[in-house]
């Protein structure tokens, strides 16, 4: 390979985290602009899509590609679990269901789970990473935002099992380096990485709709 897989990861995907960054509803989100409504809602969706990636990661964790980067410690469902029961009680699955754009995002983990199981690693990297990256951030936001107290209603950001959250993306880079790959391969899972950027930021426009209704939209595109 010409480069490590964590460098053409990294900075094959700058375009698209800039991308993502610059969503309306990311820009309200920084500046401290939260609807409680809004942002359960985006955790119920980031339940399906986890649910969906950490149950496929499970089943291919003898897969040459995805066993080496087998984490789970990294995983949120049993976080993101904590967190609808806090926003919706103890029947919070009849409470919830996925966005047409989360629908569309679950069912291709679930196509590459069953057909190129290698291509998930872009997905688990995007996720991943970025929850010990900027999803620190957006907690203490949300936090402060939603006057929430401890880790109620933001338990997807914590993760009790990684307290050295720096050293931990260290590794992870290791291990990804590790990895071998051919150089079709690895830009495959690069092209899936930034696959996996573009869906998720689908479901969060699909929240600007809800953002807008709350907060009027004169305000909003003042904000953004």
């Amino acid at each position: 390979m010409s480069h490590t897989l964590s460098i053409k990861l990294r900075s094959g995907t700058q375009q698209a985290h800039t991308d993502a960054e610059n969503i309306g509803f990311m820009k309200c989100f920084v500046q401290g602009v939260v609807d409680r409504e809004c942002f359960s809602k985006f955790l119920s969706n980031l339940y399906f899509v986890y649910s969906e990636l950490e149950t496929a990661i499970e089943k291919n964790k003898q897969h040459p590609v995805i066993s080496g980067m087998y984490f789970p410690e990294l995983n949120r469902q049993s976080s993101l679990e904590k967190d609808m029961a806090f926003y919706h009680g103890n029947l919070w699955t009849n409470f919830i269901k996925p966005s047409t754009a989360t629908e569309k995002y679950i069912t291709r983990i679930y196509e590459i789970s069953a057909h190129e199981p290698a291509l998930l690693l872009g997905h688990a990297y995007t996720r991943y990473m970025g929850d010990l990256s900027g999803g620190q951030m957006l907690q203490k936001i949300a936090q402060s935002a939603l006057k929430l107290s401890g880790y109620e209603g933001t338990e997807f950001y914590n993760f009790e099992q990684i307290p050295d959250k720096q050293a931990f993306k260290n590794k992870y880079r290791q291990a990804l380096d590790t990895i071998i790959v051919d150089d079709i391969t690895a830009d495959k899972i690069v092209a899936e990485a930034n696959h996996a950027f573009y869906l998720n930021m689908e479901i969060i426009k699909e929240l600007e709709t809800i953002l807008i209704q709350a907060l009027g939209r004169a305000t909003y595109n003042d904000l953004v």
